[in-house]
């Protein structure tokens, strides 16, 4: 078996940038452990990411928390 599972999945070199702009206080536990999966620690912060499904879900996830670009 040459190619992985991630590789079939993930087209080379595509990525997408996330920020945290909003706080995570008083939102829902499960937003807080999402954005804390997505890597972002404290406002500002800002990670990139590789664009897979499982990323663009958590993204939708906490769309009110983030921006994306």
């Amino acid at each position: 078996m040459g190619i992985s599972a991630k590789s079939k999945n993930v087209v080379a070199g595509k990525t997408v940038k996330v920020t945290l702009v909003k706080s995570v206080a008083g939102t829902k536990s499960g937003h807080r452990a999402t954005v804390l999966g997505l890597g972002l620690r404290r406002l500002h912060s800002s990670r990139v990411l590789e664009d897979t499904p499982a990323v663009r879900g958590m993204i939708n996830k906490v769309a009110y928390l983030i921006r994306v670009g």
